[in-house]
């Protein structure tokens, strides 16, 4: 299975603009610019998929994690934030990514959640290709 991802851009880098959309329709033609992926401004950002992609993951990961102990999850809300600032050298870097999590499992113990939750932290496939440390608030709700 391939993912496509795909982006146009015009002008230079402060001053041009662009889109983003992926191969399906999932995604498609968000506007993006420089001041809305370091400003705050509207517009989407590669960042912005980065965060959906890992929190997408994450979830599958933790999914998983619960059924190879027997258990099964009601409900996963995550979210991911990704903050995207400028390195030492000056260049745009990603700075970090967190992910908070609640869950519901019925039956599985606090010890267990948290084991399935940090699991999924570090060895879901987005979390594996990252290159800095991802916190994470995982809540099991009762």
């Amino acid at each position: 299975m391939k993912a496509t991802g795909l982006s146009n851009w015009k002008g230079n880098w402060k001053q041009g603009s662009g889109t983003l959309s992926t191969g399906t329709d999932m995604f498609k033609e968000k506007p993006y610019s420089f001041s809305s992926r370091f400003e705050g401004t509207p517009g989407g950002s590669p960042e912005e998929l980065l965060a959906t992609a890992q929190a997408g993951c994450f979830n599958q990961a933790l999914a998983n994690n619960f059924g190879m102990i027997g258990f099964e999850a009601e409900s996963i809300q995550t979210s991911v934030e990704v903050e995207l600032g400028y390195g030492d050298d000056g260049h745009p870097a990603i700075k970090s990514s967190f992910v908070t999590c609640e869950a519901r499992v019925p039956g599985i113990s606090q010890e267990r959640f948290d084991y399935c939750a940090e699991r999924a932290r570090t060895t879901c496939t987005i979390a594996v290709i990252l290159k800095l440390d991802i916190g994470m608030k995982a809540t099991l709700v009762a």
